[in-house]
């Protein structure tokens, strides 16, 4: 790819979908900063250290052809789960989950290349079988998502099976798959729930949908973060206790300081920035994913836009569930907050999911 080539895609960038990312990208290192200044551990310069792993990446991917995906994506789904297999042996356990591998410069998680990896394979098979039968299109996604889901639930690692499901129910729709199938697959969904619950998950995580349901009944236990989480928030006013405040739940240690740079974020921010902060930083996701979605409604081929939703709903997912569990509104799963939370892995797969769409969006006329 000659020089003129580079500047005429990158002068093809969606300027908003760009801009919005950088502004989340910086506010996330501000935000790890601001979580865990009082503490030794710089967890925001190792951020500012992935994030120049991961700029180049962004622009790599995006500077490239999205239908590579047609090569790439099982591959790119076999290696993930090799990835997740091999945790079992070699991985890193943390938390109590042994999700992790070691690269010796951090720890990586091969759960979410996997649903990367995923959402590549399932725009590729539902673009290349629009001729199929509804219920065999299902099947085989279904039997795509199985593999990586059980390898990753048994880890334990619920939020990351959960991630899945919104995906695929997603680009099911925008294939062109009948309304009534999509329901017949959410009702046997929320049909398997008991048994997943009964026989899926750790004693632990039982422990969080009962506090999500009533987080008064161990309020010293494991209800302890959930509510500590909502005091926070709660007691932030309108604007916010500010900026390296004294006495905030956070600085005084009321919030695990394991997570507050991680699963809890939004509620070290809530606290600093209140209700004013909390919708800006609401907002500036809104603008995000609607600007992937007006990417997909651009997109020149049915691959194109599968891709492009698929990426919208896995964001849109990791937003809903991060925010919602410091409010209350979800149960505690562990998802990170996209581009905000501290996190190496999820932050690269992150900008190539970003770097993707602007793919599909810089190669929607052909520029060459």
């Amino acid at each position: 790819m000659n020089t003129l080539m580079l500047v005429r895609k990158f002068r093809a960038l969606n300027k908003p979908l760009l801009l919005v990312m950088l502004a989340l990208c910086v506010f996330g290192i501000y935000a790890i900063y601001s979580a865990t200044w009082m503490r030794d551990t710089p967890f925001w310069i190792s951020q500012i250290k992935w994030m120049l792993i991961c700029i180049p990446v962004f622009f790599i991917i995006a500077f490239n052809d999205y239908q590579w995906v047609r090569l790439g994506a099982i591959p790119l789904y076999v290696l993930s789960v090799i990835l997740l297999i091999l945790v079992f042996f070699i991985g890193v356990k943390v938390f109590g989950a042994r999700s992790w591998l070691n690269l010796g410069f951090g720890n990586f998680q091969p759960s979410q290349m996997a649903i990367f990896g995923g959402v590549l394979l399932f725009g590729l098979f539902l673009s290349e079988s629009e001729g199929m039968h509804p219920a065999l299109r299902i099947l085989s996604c279904l039997m795509i998502t199985a593999v990586p889901c059980v390898l990753i639930l048994i880890q334990p690692y619920l939020g990351g099976t959960l991630v899945w499901l919104p995906v695929l129910f997603a680009m099911l729709f925008v294939a062109g798959v009948q309304v009534r199938y999509l329901v017949t697959l959410l009702l046997m969904g929320v049909a398997l729930i008991p048994l997943v619950v009964n026989f899926g998950l750790k004693p632990y995580q039982k422990d969080r949908i009962l506090i999500f349901l009533d987080p008064s009944l161990d309020p010293q236990g494991a209800g302890w973060t959930i509510n500590q989480s909502l005091n926070a928030i709660g007691s932030a006013g309108f604007w916010g206790k500010g900026f390296k405040a004294h006495n905030t739940l956070n600085e005084l240690g009321y919030l695990p300081s394991t997570i507050v740079h991680t699963d809890f974020i939004y509620s070290v921010f809530g606290e600093q920035h209140g209700f004013l902060g909390a919708i800006l930083l609401i907002s500036a996701f809104g603008l995000l994913l609607l600007c992937g979605l007006y990417v997909a409604s651009q997109a020149q081929d049915l691959l194109g836009r599968l891709l492009s939703v698929g990426i919208v709903m896995l964001l849109f997912t990791h937003v809903f569930m991060n925010i919602g569990m410091t409010v209350a509104v979800t149960p505690i799963t562990g998802l990170p907050l996209p581009m905000v939370s501290y996190g190496g892995s999820f932050l690269l797969i992150t900008m190539a999911c970003m770097g993707l769409l602007q793919s599909i969006w810089i190669h929607r006329k052909l520029v060459y």
